[in-house]
C-alpha cells in the first residue's frame, strides 16, 4: 500500500511539474520584437506579387479591382501588374541589399533575393506572359518606381543577367516619349534618368535638371513643403513621391559630378523639417489625418520619414527610436484592421480595411502596393539605433500623456 501512494505522489508529482514547465514555456515565448513585426509585415504584402512575378504568374493570379471612378478600365487593367511590382521594388530595395542579421531573416532575404532576380527577368521579358507595359501615362508613373528600388539596391542590379539588364534598359528607355504632366511627374522621368547616371549609362541630364529645377526654384512655399506643381495641395505627395524622389535623384547626380552641391543644404534644412511633421502627424493609436487623395497608399504616406531614417538624416530632436515606434503603430493600424488582405492575401482598397470608396479615379490593386515605402528602415542592420534601441514614445504619445515638451515652430 504504502508503495502504491509513493507511486501515485510520484505521478502527480510529474504530471503538476510537466504541467508547469509547459505553461512556463508558453509564457516565457517572446512575442515578436519590432523588426520580426515588420518583416512578417513585408512579407505579407510582397510575397504575393514577387512569388507570383517569379513564377511568370502574376497576371494569371493578381486580381484586379479598379476604383468606381476609374477613367480608362481597359487601360489601367493593363498596367496594375506594373504598379504593384515597381511599388514593392521601391520598398524592399534597401532590405534586399542587406547582409547578415538574424538565421531567419536571411533565408527570408535569401528567398527573397531570388524571387526579384527571377521578377525583373520576367518583367522586361517580351516573350514571358508577366512581361510588362512599359510605354504610356501611368507606366513612367511605375518605372519609376522600379527604377528606384533598382537605386536602392545595387545587389539586385549586379546580379541581374547581362541580357536582363539590357532589357531592363530597354524597357526604362522606350518610357522616354512619354512627356509628364507639370506636377510630380517631372520626378518620375528624373528618376529613371538617375537610374542611368547611377549605374554608368547613358541619361539625360536635362530632364534631371528640369526636375530639380522647378522643385528647387519655383515650387517650394515654405516650412518643409513644396507645392506639387503650380499649385499646393495638402496632401501626402510630399512624401509619396517629391521629397523621397528629390533627395534620391541630388544624391544620384552629386556622386557622378557634384552639380548640386549648393543645394544640398537647402534640401537638407528642407527635409528634415517635413521629417519633423511628418512624426508629429502620428497620432498615440498609429492613426493619422485623413487628408487629400491617394489615402489608400496606406503607411505609404510616410515614405519620406522613412527615407529620412534609412538614410539616417533625422533632425535632432527626432530620434531613431521614436520614429521605430511611430511608423510600428501606423503599420498595425493600416496593416492589420479586418478586410484589409482579400481571402487570397492580396491588399483590398483602403486605409483602415477594405474602404473603395476612398479610391480616386486612378487606382487599382497594384497602386495599393505603394504601402511597401514605409518597410525603408528594415534596409538598416538590427544594431542600428532605430532597431537595438529601446522604442521610445513620439510626439503625440508625449504630449496626450502630459509630458511636457517644447512648442513647434515653423522653419524659414
Amino acid at each position: 500500500m504504502k508503495g502504491l501512494v509513493a507511486l501515485l505522489l510520484t505521478l502527480a508529482c510529474v504530471l503538476g511539474c510537466s504541467g508547469l514547465t509547459h505553461a512556463q514555456k508558453k509564457k516565457a515565448t517572446p512575442a515578436p520584437n519590432d523588426r520580426q513585426l515588420w518583416l512578417s509585415h513585408l512579407d505579407k504584402v510582397a510575397r504575393p506579387v514577387l512569388s507570383n512575378l517569379a513564377e511568370d504568374k502574376l497576371k494569371q493570379n493578381m486580381p484586379v479591382v479598379l476604383s468606381d471612378r476609374i477613367d480608362n478600365k481597359a487601360g489601367r487593367a493593363k498596367v496594375t501588374y506594373l504598379e504593384a511590382f515597381g511599388r514593392v521594388m521601391s520598398g524592399i530595395g534597401p532590405w534586399l541589399n542587406l547582409e547578415g542579421g538574424a538565421r531567419e531573416e536571411v533565408a527570408l532575404r535569401n528567398q527573397y533575393r531570388q524571387w526579384a532576380l527571377k521578377a525583373v527577368a520576367n518583367a522586361v521579358n517580351p516573350q514571358a506572359k508577366d512581361y510588362m507595359q512599359w510605354q504610356g501615362g501611368q507606366p513612367l508613373v511605375d518605372a519609376s518606381f522600379f527604377a528606384l528600388g533598382l537605386v536602392r539596391c545595387p545587389w539586385l542590379w549586379e546580379h541581374l543577367e547581362p541580357a536582363v539588364q539590357e532589357q531592363v534598359v530597354t524597357a526604362l528607355r522606350s518610357t522616354r516619349p512619354t512627356i509628364p504632366v507639370y506636377t510630380n511627374w517631372i520626378l518620375f522621368s528624373g528618376m529613371i534618368e538617375a537610374f542611368f547616371c547611377k549605374y554608368g549609362l547613358e541619361y539625360d541630364p536635362v530632364r534631371i535638371e528640369y526636375a530639380v529645377r522647378e522643385f528647387k526654384e519655383h515650387w517650394y512655399v515654405g516650412d518643409g513643403l513644396y507645392s506639387d506643381g503650380m499649385h499646393f495641395a495638402l496632401d501626402y505627395y510630399n512624401s509619396y513621391v517629391i521629397q523621397p524622389y528629390l533627395v534620391t535623384i541630388v544624391e544620384v547626380v552629386n556622386q557622378k559630378n557634384n552639380l548640386y552641391k549648393s543645394y544640398v543644404p537647402q534640401l537638407d534644412k528642407i527635409t528634415k523639417r517635413y521629417a519633423d511633421i511628418q512624426e508629429r502627424l502620428i497620432h498615440t493609436d498609429g492613426s493619422f489625418p485623413v487628408l487629400g487623395r491617394s489615402i489608400v497608399y496606406r503607411g505609404g504616406a510616410f515614405h519620406h520619414l522613412a527615407d529620412m531614417a534609412l538614410r539616417r538624416q533625422l533632425p535632432e530632436n527626432v530620434k531613431p527610436e521614436q520614429v521605430r515606434g511611430a511608423l510600428t503603430a501606423v503599420l498595425k493600424k493600416t496593416l492589420e484592421a479586418p478586410a484589409t488582405y482579400t481571402k487570397d492575401g492580396w491588399l483590398s482598397i483602403g486605409l483602415y480595411g477594405s474602404q473603395p470608396n476612398l479610391a480616386e479615379f486612378y487606382i487599382t490593386t497594384g497602386s495599393l502596393y505603394l504601402c511597401a515605402t514605409a518597410f525603408l528602415p528594415l534596409g538598416l542592420p538590427e544594431t542600428d539605433d532605430f532597431w537595438a534601441k529601446p522604442a521610445a514614445p513620439w510626439t503625440a504619445v508625449k504630449v496626450w500623456s502630459g509630458q511636457d515638451m517644447p512648442a513647434d515652430h515653423a522653419v524659414h
